[in-house]
């Protein structure tokens, strides 16, 4: 069972597994370096993060990559500022990170409190959970629940004047596992649900995903090649506003 957390880019998984994605702690440096003056946000982001550990009483956080923004190398801001970050959580929180696009050099920089995993991710019971930018590890096929982060979905509103307003979306839909034996051999019987988790880091832009499909289809290879059918998939705000299937959009 998964729980969509109401008003956070978070859900929780089997009731004491908190997930969430694309944190890219470091990216207001990049933006400062650019000349734009950001404050620093790992201390808002920490912050969020408790509320969120004390509101569901987690036993588990689970981080779905892109911990970091810089890439393909590491400022000195995350150097010096992840470490301590993630020793924070560790003493509240097991922390098991699977490593996204961004996150080169993590496992020189955290302790062995926190728990990093390859970026074709890792399964807790009967959730897979990984980043989304290469194909998961086999071990997916064996779960009920595929969850990845990645992909930064929108929803893009228009309103009759032309004004455009973006907001994040958990997007939700169902695939059969038989369609991945191309990939992986041997069939498998049985569905799957497959969640796209909005980024948790509220300065990053997105992807519309009634704009921009192909884009998105192109981000992951999940996606591609009609291997789950996006037009079937359900849409939620953040604040549990159900927008319809993808195909009504």
């Amino acid at each position: 069972m998964i729980k969509f957390i109401k008003d956070f880019p978070a859900l929780l998984a089997d009731e004491s597994i908190l997930v969430v994605g694309d944190m890219h702690i470091g990216l207001d440096y990049k933006l400062y370096k650019q000349g734009i003056n950001i404050p620093n946000q790992l201390p808002d982001i920490e912050k969020k993060l408790v509320r969120l550990l004390k509101k569901t009483k987690a036993k588990t956080l689970v981080m779905l990559g892109d911990v970091k923004h810089e890439v393909p190398g590491i400022t000195y801001p995350e150097i010096t500022e992840l470490p301590k970050f993630f020793d924070r959580l560790s003493e509240r929180v097991n922390v098991h990170i699977c490593k996204g696009n961004h996150d080169t050099h993590l496992e020189k920089i955290l302790s062995n409190k926190i728990t990093i995993h390859p970026s074709g991710g890792f399964r807790i019971k009967g959730y897979f959970f990984y980043h989304g930018h290469e194909w998961p590890s086999e071990d997916f096929l064996e779960c009920d629940h595929l969850i990845l982060s990645h992909i930064h979905p929108m929803f893009e509103f228009k309103d009759k004047f032309g004004y455009k307003v973006s907001k994040p979306v958990w997007v939700k839909a169902v695939a059969d596992k038989e369609k991945f034996s191309g990939r992986y051999g041997a069939a498998k019987k049985g569905k799957i649900t497959i969640v796209l988790v909005p980024s948790f880091n509220e300065l990053l832009g997105g992807y519309p995903v009634n704009r921009a499909k192909e884009q998105i289809d192109y981000m992951s290879p999940v996606l591609r090649n009609d291997i789950v059918d996006l037009k079937e998939a359900d849409l939620f705000l953040l604040d549990g506003t159900y927008l319809g299937k993808m195909k009504e959009m």
